[in-house]
């Protein structure tokens, strides 16, 4: 028997494979009743920091038919941007690897907008919207409601073939497609991610104080570092991949074949020197279309400037 919700999943997930997305996962979209009270704790707790667009829109954050109504599923999708490439110089200022290429925001978006179309032109008309990292979506509970992986104690979302290196991405529409199921959590007594974090923002296994991580500092706060941190940087200043690094589960991440993402040789080539004394025209050739524009010239050399700085 003609099934319509297995048949469109199956068409779906085939035509992500085609698009280069790693894995695709549906979840029914309904509301997340066990994400509502620790979401709430944890913004009452002041764990956002003065990140203060998390206060908003909590209903459309916990309910995706109060973002998209109608919503009927919610389709998960994991963008691989694992590299071997690294930067040249050990002692070079660090930026996270998904940084290294061009900004992932329009990479995804435009894959998602293919997506969607090849989604209408085969099932047919479809009311729904895609998202990637840039509105309010839960997207690592979505993507563990759909069973491709766990949230592991560093609070990110782990696949169990190819670890964490991953962008997530979502469509939210009114296709009824079969749902997956949530899978287990593999980090047994494993604690290597919050032993290892430099300011210890993982203050407890699952729960990471937004306001102490590095990944905050170097992009999201806006003002001045705070001092306590001087030491405590690990010499990055845009992300952070400690957590992620000293993951056992890494070590059956693979690397990416997306040349869009793929490094951009002459900064991964810049030595400490040139970091330091980088000018706003350097910086505007280096990363035009890089998601490190995000902190813009000021705020990478506040990041700069902080990390050259040591306390007594």
């Amino acid at each position: 028997m003609f099934d319509a919700k297995v048949h469109h999943k199956a068409l779906i997930i085939a035509e992500a494979k085609r698009l280069g997305f790693e894995f695709c996962g549906v979840s029914k979209a309904e509301f997340l009743a066990e994400e509502a009270p620790r979401l709430e704790k944890w913004l009452k707790e002041g764990r956002h920091g003065k990140m203060a667009y998390m206060e908003n829109h909590f209903d459309k954050r916990l309910d995706p038919r109060v973002l998209v109504p109608g919503a009927k599923s919610v389709i998960s999708l994991l963008y691989n941007y694992y590299t071997d490439e690294k930067q040249v110089h050990d002692d070079a200022p660090r930026i996270s690897k998904y940084a290294y290429g061009s900004d992932y925001h329009f990479v995804i978006k435009e894959k998602l907008r293919e997506l969607m179309s090849v989604i209408e032109e085969k099932i047919g008309r479809v009311e729904g919207r895609v998202f990637v990292d840039s509105a309010p979506v839960l997207d690592r509970a979505w993507a563990k409601k759909s069973g491709m992986g766990w949230i592991g104690k560093n609070s990110n979302l782990i696949t169990r073939s190819q670890g964490s290196f991953f962008f997530i991405a979502e469509i939210i529409c009114d296709l009824e497609l079969e749902a997956d199921g949530p899978m287990e959590d593999f980090c047994g007594t494993c604690n290597k991610c919050i032993e290892a974090c430099p300011t210890e923002a993982i203050i407890k296994p699952y729960v990471v104080d937004g306001s102490k991580c590095i990944s905050y500092f170097t992009i999201e706060l806006k003002d001045e570092l705070p001092v306590s941190f001087q030491n405590k940087m690990d010499n990055w200043v845009f992300g952070c991949d400690v957590c992620q690094d000293v993951c056992p589960w890494n070590r059956f991440s693979k690397p990416h074949h997306d040349k869009d993402l793929s490094g951009n040789k002459e900064m991964l080539g810049l030595a400490r020197e040139e970091w330091q004394e980088m000018t706003h025209e350097v910086f505007k050739n280096l990363f035009s279309s890089s998601a490190v524009m995000r902190t813009g010239y000021k705020g990478l050399k506040r990041n700069l400037d902080f990390i050259r700085k040591k306390t007594s």
